[in-house]
């Protein structure tokens, strides 16, 4: 047994991604899509606005354009001159009128406020507009939105690099865009190796034989990586043997940008991937100082980028979301790809401080608080889907109730 002297150094979780990072020049191309179809996709190129939004000053309100000098005090009742839906034009307004006007639509020349109906008393009359009786004061400028208050023609909207959400689909039609560049979406090859590993719906559970267990790693990563706009070849489980490996690896190299391993990549003598992406191309195993997830591998075959995880699924989960999701969006162009901790208050107590960083899984709770999932072993997956984050804590810095932490939550990782 090798003794602490002995043990390979471990490297800093942040060490680990700025190398990693160094590796992910954007090489996955570019492609015009449907700003439809543009949801979650890496923007390829600046959004430049051609035109002034809104284009004139509008009404942010179904009322009435008035000038407010004519409605200096509540009470004032005004004679309504013309009447203006969205869409239309109205003309200049005379003083001592008012324009009856709806939400988006056009302000008329002379008018500096709108008083919204909800303050006004309507006083028709037979054959005409009729007056209307204002219960306010208006101020200038109330309820009308200003000619380019959101964007200015010129205005860079959306910046080269911006993961696309569904507001960001909004402004670029807003601006006239049906059409988007976008970065192609990475094409990432998935294999799972280790001979223990059986599909759901295969085998019965009461038909497992002794020492099997279900591929649930299959499962959630191929997810992650869809949610990552990812191209998937799911290439299905790989015998543990070196020939099957190398062969396994061969086919996933060709038309990939990224090949995905899950088990292996330990230095048992059941395990393959170092020695097999050695074959074909070149590959650095690193011992990551954190918890979970301390194996990893980073290589190259040909043009394809290898990574290889973990077996135990929490750690695989772990150094995907940590490592390998930063890499894919790089590779897409994205410069922000770091996750953004947010200061919390603990309320349980974490007195084991380990040598490495750990990453414990936790949820928010009732009070304002987070608890600590009371088994953080990575194997147990139920503390993936109990907590909804997990809290950043530096090696061997313990902490009580009470104490603020760094809490990454789940939902910033997987949008």
């Amino acid at each position: 047994m090798a003794s602490a002297a002995n043990r390979p150094s471990l490297m800093p979780l942040d060490e680990a991604l700025a190398r990693l990072l160094a590796h992910a020049e954007p090489t996955v191309g570019t492609e015009q899509v449907s700003t439809f179809e543009a949801d979650g996709r890496v923007l390829a190129q600046d959004v430049v606005s051609a035109l002034t939004v809104p284009p004139r000053d509008n009404s942010a309100m179904d009322g009435y354009a008035v000038r407010s000098a004519d409605c200096a005090a509540p009470g004032a009742v005004l004679r309504v001159a013309q009447r203006i839906p969205a869409g239309s034009v109205g003309t200049a307004l005379d003083a001592g009128t008012a324009a009856r006007i709806f939400t988006g639509a056009q302000i008329p020349e002379g008018a500096d406020a709108v008083v919204m109906q909800e303050d006004t008393t309507a006083l028709p009359e037979e054959g005409r507009l009729g007056n209307v009786r204002l219960a306010i004061a208006p101020a200038p400028g109330q309820w009308i939105r200003q000619a380019g208050e959101d964007v200015a023609a010129g205005d860079v909207v959306l910046a080269r690099g911006e993961r696309l959400t569904p507001a960001s689909l909004g402004l670029a039609a807003s601006v006239g865009l049906d059409r988007l560049w976008v970065s192609k979406r990475p094409r990432v090859a998935l294999l799972s190796t280790g001979d223990e590993l059986v599909m759901p719906g295969e085998v019965a559970p009461d038909a497992m034989q002794p020492g099997s267990i279900y591929n649930s790693n299959r499962f959630f990563m191929r997810a992650l990586l869809e949610r990552l706009g990812c191209e998937v070849a799911d290439l299905g489980l790989v015998p543990d043997r070196r020939d099957a490996t190398i062969e396994a690896l061969r086919a996933a190299a060709l038309g990939n940008d990224l090949i995905i391993t899950t088990g292996g990549v330990s230095v048992g003598e059941e395990d393959h991937i170092k020695a097999a992406v050695q074959h074909l191309g070149q590959i650095d195993l690193w011992s990551l100082s954190m918890k979970p997830g301390k194996p990893f591998a980073y290589g190259r075959i040909g043009d394809a980028h290898v990574a290889g995880l973990p077996g135990n699924p929490v750690s695989s989960f772990m150094t995907f979301l940590l490592l390998v999701r930063p890499f894919l969006l790089r590779l897409q162009g994205v410069s922000r790809v770091a996750p953004e901790p947010v200061a919390m208050r603990v309320d349980s107590d974490w007195p084991r401080a380990d040598r490495r960083r750990e990453f414990l899984r936790a949820r928010r709770n009732a009070a304002g608080g987070l608890d600590v999932f009371g088994n953080q072993s990575s194997g147990v997956l139920t503390s993936m889907v109990w907590g909804d984050g997990v809290i950043d804590t530096p090696a061997g810095q313990p902490f009580k109730a009470g104490d603020t932490v760094q809490f990454i939550p789940f939902a910033s990782l997987l949008a």
